[in-house]
């Protein structure tokens, strides 16, 4: 303070003392102050006592006092615009708590971009360039500056750069010892189809989207045990299973930087030759199963597999000279099987039904040629997948058709009967455990099920160069490993099983747990409050509005942002509470 400075100012003062009850009292004072130098010394000068003050008034009055401007807001400030700002806020919290920004590579205006790009495709999974119009409509448009579509393809491409080392990281915090002590990855693939004409990776194959007539891409996706995405690699559209997941395999090794490392993948994927493919060029172990037609092998007279084997209990450990060195574990699920025997019948009864139409046209004399006929049969049977159950009898003038009895015998005899296959040792993981690692991979699908859904949008691809698909489906990856840790956070407001029981006999079907069954049925949560889905929930977190506030008379504004529902403070909550555990 220079010499000769006078400053008022309102002093709280605070005083205890006891009273003769003997307890203590606390005395507060509101006084005006005036403070000024004498002699080199601070002095206050007491001008009067305010306590007798309402509190609003005194906070008024000293917030003037440190030369704030008072405004009357029911009379006088204006709101220029809201935005919504309360889901965008719950993403960058999340990604903040969670080092995900410094993932991305160093602050950077591209990192901004992929982190805007990150919360649309959560929020709003849409186009590139109808993002942009999205932005305006949200905080983040404020919040970037001006932005271009080739704004946005440049960062996409400075993302693809940072691929490998943001999957090396992702892979050796989630998939190493510390995280992931049972060494456990799982991987499965999929399926999108493709806009547009040009695109090198677009090629006619097996649609998983059931999406016939289109041309597509296919990606694999390396997931933990817990369902939480770690890598990606995109594949033309006509690769085969096998020879997409000996690629990725091969890559795993420097990826993860361990080597004790179990692949987790379907019947399809890991394959014979496939197996015999990991086995000279890699060191991991695997859990995987076996198709129909080596189970049926395996049952037949004098085969290890038995029906006498489930007659105590619903899994066994057979072997067989065909596979060295390896654990075959026969699984029978009753649940399963009923399911299937059901499925069969009402099959078989929809194909005579068909089957039946034709033979009372070629009876009379409506369809003739035995080439006709076997063309409209044969559409029948691949239709419902039914052909090795029928004997039919075919001629330019008569058709017939009956149940192949013993083929319908020899496919229910192992109706809910599975084999897991792993080379893993049983000191490793004994049986149970290798059950319930191969059930694991519906983890993954769940991951496909939130990449192909209103969550993250990730089809049609709309791309036409290699680089940018690649860079889309990247992309795609992250905001799904985002929306796990937010659908985790999330699970005590959403229908999500929190803790979802894990059954003593691995081959029983998983449950929900007795409070995810209630929430389901009240649609409350246990406080009485609405239980609502994690869309719903990120709607909801939209309606919280940052709003430009302006003052008539002034050229000044600013930002003010609404006050949180109970429901939005208590999700942001969850999100604290997340990331805490997260890094411990």
């Amino acid at each position: 303070m220079e010499p000769g400075t006078k400053a008022m100012h309102v002093a709280i003062n605070t005083s205890r003392r006891t009273n003769k009850a003997g307890v203590e009292v606390t005395y507060q004072s509101a006084l005006i102050r005036r403070t000024y130098r004498q002699d080199g010394k601070v002095k206050h000068e007491t001008l009067g006592n305010i306590s007798y003050l309402p509190q609003h008034a005194i906070e008024d009055l000293q917030a003037s006092l440190k030369g704030k401007t008072m405004v009357d807001a029911a009379a006088r400030m204006h709101i220029l615009r809201s935005l919504p700002h309360g889901h965008i806020d719950a993403i960058t919290t999340m990604a903040h708590g969670l080092g995900f920004e410094s993932l991305l590579g160093p602050a950077c205006r591209n990192r901004d971009l992929i982190m805007a790009l990150l919360t649309a495709r959560i929020c709003k999974p849409t186009s590139k360039l109808a993002t942009l119009n999205w932005f305006t409509d949200t905080t983040l448009g404020t919040d970037l500056g001006p932005v271009s579509s080739d704004d946005l393809y440049a960062a996409m491409d400075w993302l693809l750069e940072q691929q490998p080392r943001i999957e090396k990281q992702l892979a050796r915090t989630h998939l190493g010892p510390e995280h992931n002590p049972e060494g456990l990855a799982l991987f499965d693939l999929s399926s999108s189809w493709v806009t547009g004409t040009h695109n090198p990776l677009a090629k006619f194959g097996y649609s998983r989207d059931k999406k016939r007539g289109c041309e597509q891409i296919e990606y694999g996706m390396l997931a933990t045990r817990a369902g939480l995405p770690i890598a990606v690699r995109v594949f033309p559209g006509n690769t085969s299973d096998p020879a997409s997941f000996i690629q990725i395999a091969s890559e795993i090794q420097d990826l993860c930087g361990v080597r004790d490392l179990v692949l987790a993948g379907d019947r399809g994927m890991i394959t014979n030759a496939r197996i015999e493919d990991l086995k000279k060029d890699t060191d991991f172990s695997w859990v995987t199963g076996l198709r129909n037609t080596d189970i049926q092998k395996l049952a037949e007279d004098n085969g290890p597999l038995q029906m006498s084997l489930f007659d105590e209990q619903n899994l066994a450990e057979i072997s067989h000279p065909k596979y060295p060195h390896e654990r075959l574990i026969a699984c029978r699920n009753p649940a399963l099987a009923t399911k299937r025997a059901h499925k069969r019948t009402s099959l078989l009864e929809a194909t005579e039904e068909k089957l039946e139409t034709i033979k009372k046209a070629v009876e009379a004399g409506r369809l003739k040629d035995a080439g006709k006929i076997g063309v409209k049969v044969g559409k029948i049977l691949g239709t419902y997948n039914m052909a090795k159950h029928f004997i039919l009898v075919i001629t330019d003038e008569k058709f017939a058709y009956e149940r192949n009895t013993e083929s319908i015998k020899r496919e229910a005899d192992l109706d809910g009967i599975y084999v897991i296959r792993t080379n893993v040792p049983e000191t490793t993981m004994d049986a149970p455990e290798a059950v319930r690692t191969y059930k694991s991979l519906a983890n993954v699908e769940k991951i496909f099920k939130t990449l192909k859904t209103r969550d993250l949008g990730i089809r049609p691809i709309r791309h036409y160069t290699e680089d940018r698909t690649r860079a889309h489906v990247f992309l795609c990856m992250l905001a799904a490993h985002l929306t796990w840790h937010l659908r985790t956070a999330w699970a005590p407001l959403t229908f999500t099983d929190e803790n979802r029981p894990v059954p003593q006999e691995p081959v029983a079907k998983v449950v929900r747990s007795a409070a995810a069954a209630r929430k389901a049925s009240t649609r409350k949560l246990d406080d009485g409050t609405t239980a609502t889905s994690y869309q719903d929930l990120l709607t909801h977190m939209g309606t919280r509005t940052r709003n430009t506030t302006s003052v008539p008379g002034t050229e000044k504004t600013f930002e003010l942002l609404s006050l949180p529902t109970p429901r939005q403070q208590r999700a942001m909550d969850l999100i604290d509470h997340h990331v805490q555990n997260h890094r411990k």
